[in-house]
């Protein structure tokens, strides 16, 4: 199966589409859950002025929100997209060592 892979015949194609593809669909799974969650926090503050102008211990919300959900959440996702990003790359690998 490698040499397939190597000598870019149509099998070793498809099995590299495979993995690009399921590559791709994690990377926008995580675009599109950050972008919500980026996306969602000016909503937030436009549907709930309060928030906007709430402080908490002289700061205003509005920044621990940002401060406090969108920079773990960036560190969060980042993580997990790497775990399962290195699971499709396992997963692939074993596919190719049972083929052969």
């Amino acid at each position: 199966m490698t040499q397939e892979i190597d000598e870019q015949t149509g099998l070793g194609e498809a099995y590299m589409r495979s993995l690009i593809r399921a590559q791709l669909r994690l990377a926008l799974r995580v675009c599109g859950a950050l972008g919500c969650v980026i996306g969602g926090l000016p909503l937030l503050f436009l549907v709930l002025p309060g928030v906007r102008e709430a402080r908490l211990l002289g700061l205003p919300v509005a920044w621990l929100l940002l401060a406090g959900l969108v920079y773990p959440a960036f560190v969060v996702t980042g993580w997990w997209y790497v775990r399962q990003a290195e699971r499709n790359e396992r997963d692939f690998a074993d596919l190719v060592d049972r083929a052969r």
